[in-house]
């Protein structure tokens, strides 16, 4: 008989708040019985502070970012052009939700920056009981999947306008630990947050000694650029006209020069004419040969984990082995990618520009590995156009300074290097891992993993 009910569950006429089978089921959205469970509308209460508009007055405006991004500035108006006339003042520790995105992960509270800003219905603000609940506790179970779970329950709607019933969102029950336990779950909580930030700092270190390291062992000596200031005169500079490399408004570049090895630019060590990337446009099915675009190499060379095919194929657009790529536009300009057969087939797109390397002169991770140095970053900097974006042409990229040791040290430089991303590869992962844990270990915490099947 007791296996008849396992997947039933009874509730009670009284406590049913909303007639609706998938707001049942997430009624208690997997709470185990270790701690009493609370109405939510017992420690936020609604705040109704109305303000009038006046036209000639300045106003904050708010916005909730989805996936508990936090509670920003959304921007400043006049009195004159807002349209609704009453509006609701917030301060500093409120609780507020947009009644449109809550089932997003639309929470958050209210930061010092923007007491006294305003907000209409659409998002309703609470003054937060903190003798019953702390801030940071809140808002950290309006995180987890069980409560995202409940306020996709009680919104209703069309798909894109689907608001939350703040009447169900206040009858709502959550697991309420004392304020000592709470306090004892958040320091579990920002325990792992500390590990993340510590394995940041020893990224951003192993990035500063990779970066030591090429300086060290290139032996860079930066020499200021030919330009030479006009006596008496801050501003003006003066140059030999065989000096000027572009009709515009010059840049003060400092090159970097070796004390020890010759210093190339990239059109010495090139075997091919550069190559600008196709412009077609991506498609909604992988077809097994990847469209690498600009936002699919990360900042490490490395590619991200989406593949995406074009809607066209070029065979001229082939990648090769070796072949080494840097983005000639955009917030990216600069950023390189060194190709490998493992990456499987590709092509490359249009903002994107391909060089075919002389591998009788340079190991191709030693270029890599040294346009991600400062020396070279600097150069992107001094050298790149802003129009409505930034931009360096394939022609500039030729005249870009590339120190050349004989490649037995190239290939020391790159083994050192290999081992130092290796070693920031671990501290990536242990990120990952503690992001997870982070939030994980207080789920489990706060719910059980029994869910309930009507």
């Amino acid at each position: 008989m007791k296996d008849m009910y396992q997947f039933m569950r009874f509730v009670s006429y009284r406590s049913l708040q909303n007639w609706s089978v998938q707001y049942t089921r997430s009624e208690g959205f997997g709470y185990n019985d270790k701690y009493p469970m609370i109405r939510i509308g017992s420690f936020l209460r609604r705040s109704r502070t109305v303000t009038e508009i006046a036209d000639a007055e300045d106003y904050k405006q708010v916005t909730v970012r989805t996936n508990n991004g936090g509670v920003c500035l959304r921007g400043t108006k006049k009195g004159k052009d807002i349209g609704t006339k009453r509006q609701t003042r917030v301060h500093q520790g409120q609780y507020i939700i947009s009644k449109i995105d809550a089932r997003n992960g639309a929470f958050g509270i209210i930061p010092k920056e923007l007491d006294g800003a305003i907000v209409t219905n659409d998002f309703p603000v609470f003054d937060v009981d903190n003798t019953v609940i702390m801030t940071d506790f809140l808002l950290l179970v309006t995180t987890t999947k069980q409560f995202l779970n409940f306020a996709q329950s009680c919104s209703s709607g069309t798909t894109n306008r689907r608001r939350i019933d703040i009447d169900k969102f206040l009858e709502q029950k959550i697991p309420m630990p004392d304020i000592e336990e709470q306090k004892r779950l958040l320091n579990i909580y920002y325990k792992n947050l500390q590990r993340i930030e510590d394995a940041k700092s020893k990224i951003d270190r192993l990035k500063e000694k990779i970066d030591s390291y090429i300086l060290e062992k290139l032996s860079v000596d930066v020499k200021s650029s030919t330009l030479e200031p006009i006596s008496g005169c801050r501003f003006l500079k003066k140059a030999h006209s065989s000096s000027i490399k572009r009709w515009d408004c010059y840049h003060i570049k400092e090159e970097p020069q070796s004390n020890l090895y010759e210093n190339k630019v990239l059109a010495d060590i090139i075997s091919s004419d550069p190559m600008y990337g196709a412009a077609f446009k991506t498609s909604d099915s992988f077809n097994g040969i990847r469209y690498i675009r600009i936002t699919d190499i990360k900042e490490d060379g490395n590619l991200n984990d989406t593949s995406v095919s074009a809607q066209e194929y070029d065979e001229r657009y082939l990648l090769k082995d070796n072949d080494f790529l840097i983005a000639r536009s955009g917030n990216t300009v600069g950023k390189t990618f060194l190709y490998k057969n493992i990456y499987g087939k590709a092509i490359f797109a249009g903002y994107l520009i391909k060089f075919t390397l002389n591998e009788q002169l340079l190991n191709p991770k030693y270029l890599l590995y040294y346009t991600k140095s400062s020396i070279y970053k600097q150069w992107i900097e001094s050298n790149k156009r802003v129009s409505a974006q930034p931009n360096i042409n394939s022609q500039q990229y030729l005249g870009s300074p590339i120190i050349l040791p004989p490649i037995k040290i190239q290939n020391i430089l790159v083994s050192y290097i290999q081992q130092q991303y290796e070693n920031i590869q671990k501290q990536e992962e242990a990120i990952k891992h503690y992001s997870v844990l982070a939030l994980s270990e207080f789920e489990t915490a706060l719910f059980s993993s029994h869910e309930y099947v009507l």
